[in-house]
């Protein structure tokens, strides 16, 4: 099998400057992430778990190093070029949901097929949040609908423009035990069907283990704990 690679992100350093103090975050990072591969970011609150996917998704750029996606070059991007690489190829799922209160399910769905002119937006909206069980919620508003249900709405969104990468960062921080575990299953295996590159940031061990690989993020340092490339078919 050839694996080719989605994500490769090589000596990423990242810091900033607070109160004349220069806060180291990542530390020469490298991290090389193949296509349709599952990979947990592990650690602890404020290791840079979430600093990571940031880089990774190019919502930001790295003190030094370079990252490239699909072996093209991504961080060296001015934001335009990152934005225009986010909408072609990638997904979020956040712990927020990240919803527009002013838009329906349907519309939330959609804002993202529309930015890109996507011509059958809201038929591939509708097939996306049938996927996820709420083709009887597509004209509520975020307020009128639980936590579970705005989150899978936000997977719809997701999915929706069939992206080659996910990124889901804390998916289920905001939800309780069981609609947790629901999201997860419907996260997973919509995520398999689809082929997709999933990258997932959590704090829990458990749902890491549901992922391919597990990695470990301490002291700005990316360490492996598991490594694994049978990757679905």
């Amino acid at each position: 099998m050839i694996l080719n690679n989605m994500i490769q992100a090589q000596n990423i350093n990242y810091d900033f400057i607070s109160h004349d103090n220069q806060i180291k975050i990542l530390q020469g990072l490298n991290l090389s992430i193949v296509a349709g591969e599952q990979v947990a970011i592990v650690g602890s609150s404020g290791s840079g778990k979430s600093t990571l996917l940031s880089l990774l998704a190019g919502l930001d750029v790295p003190t030094s190093g370079c990252i490239q996606i699909k072996n093209s070059p991504f961080s060296n991007l001015d934001e335009d070029g990152r934005a225009a690489v986010r909408a072609a190829t990638m997904g979020f799922v956040f712990q927020s949901f990240q919803l527009l209160p002013s838009l329906t399910a349907l519309e939330n769905v959609m804002l993202p097929l529309q930015l890109k002119n996507q011509p059958n937006a809201k038929a591939l909206s509708l097939e996306a949040l049938n996927n996820v069980g709420l083709s009887a919620r597509v004209q509520h508003y975020p307020k009128q609908l639980s936590g579970g249900e705005q989150q899978r709405v936000a997977i719809a969104r997701a999915f929706a423009t069939q992206p080659a990468i996910l990124f889901a960062d804390e998916p289920t921080g905001n939800l309780d035990n069981t609609t947790g575990q629901m999201i997860i299953e419907l996260l997973f295996n919509m995520n398999m069907e689809a082929g997709t590159t999933l990258v997932l940031v959590t704090h829990d061990i458990q749902l890491a283990k549901r992922c391919q690989r597990q990695l470990k993020l301490e002291n700005g340092v990316l360490t492996e704990l598991t490594h694994s490339i049978e990757l679905s078919q």
